[in-house]
């Protein structure tokens, strides 16, 4: 599989296009006023603790309060190892600070969702600074070999032993470590005291190039350290990476075949990263100097075009219809102008199972996320359903966004539910608002509606006010539909409240839109 990294970089707004052969999978907008904040460290001041929800809100300097859940807190040291649920008052009062970290970006009305439990990502490894002495490995690294390898060189490093397995979780696997002590007793590296977990790309990696990224991520973590503690409350303290070195610090796998950038100056920014970190992909970097825009090489514009609309065509005739709520995003497929050659019952399985490569394309593509209701076509045959299904997981393998069916199996009437994790707004909503002629409904009244809609407050206004005549202010179409096929009504209508009325079009009007001036 070909892929691609393509990257087009403005004064005010970055897009990174990732396309597999010659197909846009992904696209991420990040612009300078909206920068994404997922992974920033505040030092935050806890300004209402709610214990009805479990839960605290906590003023970080954004315009709203995060939001912190008990189950995100960290139980204090005397806890050690208990298993016992805290009560949020019981580890959080107003007017305390603390360090947190932001895990979910603001979303519509809600705030950013807040974490304790601090976690700072570099190329190879994760530090988990506050889960003193553990280990853990991704799950995605699969020889046993290499995770044992993997695991000692962390294990050296920190001048630890392993104690034994103790978890097996999401995408990791992670071991308990105690100090190796040497002949006085004392620990060998008491300054790495902290855990690890051990990211995919580390896989085949030197002990030198992860040790360098361990003392990295320390160092680092030492100067977050010291200026939290001369920072005021309710200020920044740390921030991620900019969107194009997270790009290549996480995306940057051994099926990248290049990266462009259409930026000198982010090339070089971006060459002396990786030169730094990870030199191997060097090679891979290139500047796009062409008058052509990068974007226009794979039609990509067009295909955030497409991306935004309601409809998804299917190559059969069939598609898809993406409905995005503020509950949960539906996907329906239907057949279309698909009859296939066989019988009803093979048109729907080819149907849906094109549908299911292309939803999990519209889902990394458009960043769906939350609970995602899939309505495929019904079909009879069980095995065809669990064909459909197994396309549709093996399909979302791609995604680099961890996704769940919650039922491994496609219901009587069609119906698949699953979730997708929430990274960051959705592509309609970083580039969409919505509509200021239908509020959001996806439609509008009609014309003939609206003159409706005039007739009775004409009536209500005749009813209250002794003016001799009505002028009505309303877009070209209602005003069109009133002195022609309304007309009679019109006239009816003149006689009845004993007053004319006459009509002017206001080209700034929507069809909604309407505005009754009384005249003397």
């Amino acid at each position: 599989m070909s892929e691609e990294i393509l990257i087009n970089v403005t004064p005010r707004e970055t897009r990174v296009a990732m396309v597999e052969n010659g197909m846009l999978q992904e696209v991420v907008i990040e612009r300078t006023r909206k920068r994404g904040i997922v992974s920033n460290i505040y030092k935050g001041r806890v300004c209402r603790v709610l214990p009805g929800m479990q839960a605290a809100f906590v003023d970080i300097g954004l315009e709203r309060a995060a939001f912190l859940h008990a189950s995100d807190i960290l139980p204090p040291p005397i806890a050690g190892d208990s298993k016992e649920e805290w009560k949020i008052n019981e580890l959080l009062y107003e007017g305390q600070n603390l360090l947190v970290q932001v895990i979910k970006d603001p979303l519509g009305t809600k705030g950013a969702r807040l974490t304790t439990q601090i976690s700072i990502p570099s190329r190879y490894v994760v530090l988990i600074p506050y889960s003193a002495n553990t280990i853990g490995v991704s799950t995605r690294i699969e020889k046993e070999d290499e995770r044992r390898r993997l695991k000692e060189i962390v294990l050296r490093h920190m001048g630890m032993v392993e104690q034994g397995v103790i978890d097996n979780q999401n995408d990791r696997e992670t071991f308990a470590t105690r100090p190796a002590e040497n002949s006085t007793g004392t620990n060998i590296r008491p300054c790495l005291n902290y855990g690890f977990i051990i990211r995919t790309a580390a896989e085949g990696v030197s002990e030198e190039m992860l040790c360098a990224d361990m003392d990295f991520l320390c160092r680092l973590w030492q100067e977050i350290l010291e200026k939290s503690s001369e920072s005021k409350p309710c200020s920044r303290v740390y921030e991620d990476f900019s969107l194009v070195i997270r790009t290549i610090r996480d995306l940057m796998g051994g099926s990248i075949e290049k990266v462009r950038i259409d930026s000198r100056e982010t090339y070089r920014e971006v060459i002396s990263f990786a030169e730094k970190f990870i030199p191997h992909i060097v090679p891979l970097i290139e500047h796009y100097p062409g008058e052509r825009p990068i974007f226009d090489l794979y039609n990509i514009e067009d295909e955030i075009n497409r991306a935004l609309a309601r409809k998804v065509p299917l190559k059969s005739g069939g598609y898809l219809v993406i409905d995005q709520t503020e509950a949960m995003t539906t996907i329906d497929v239907n057949t279309g102008a698909f009859v296939g050659t066989r019988n009803l019952e093979e048109t729907i399985f080819k149907t849906n199972l094109e549908a299911a490569q292309a939803i999990a394309r519209q889902l990394r593509l458009r960043n769906l996320g939350g609970i995602i209701i899939l309505d495929f076509i019904d079909m009879i045959d069980a095995e065809h359903k669990r064909q459909v299904l197994k396309t549709l997981e093996k399909c979302l393998e791609k995604d680099h966004t961890k996704s769940h069916i919650i039922a491994s199996e496609v219901s009587s009437l069609g119906l698949v539910q699953m979730t997708r994790k929430r990274t960051r707004e959705s592509l309609e909503h970083v580039l969409c608002e919505t509509c200021p002629t239908c509020q959001g409904r996806s439609s509008v009244k009609t014309a003939e509606t609206v003159c409706y809609e005039i007739f009775r407050e004409i009536l209500r206004e005749a009813r209250q006010f002794e003016n001799q005549e009505f002028l009505v202010l309303a877009s070209q179409d209602v005003v069109d539909m009133m002195i022609d096929e309304e007309s009679n009504s019109v006239a009816e209508l003149e006689t009845f409240i004993q007053r004319s009325i006459r009509f002017q079009v206001e080209t700034s009007y929507t069809q909604e839109q309407f505005d009754i001036v009384l005249l003397r």
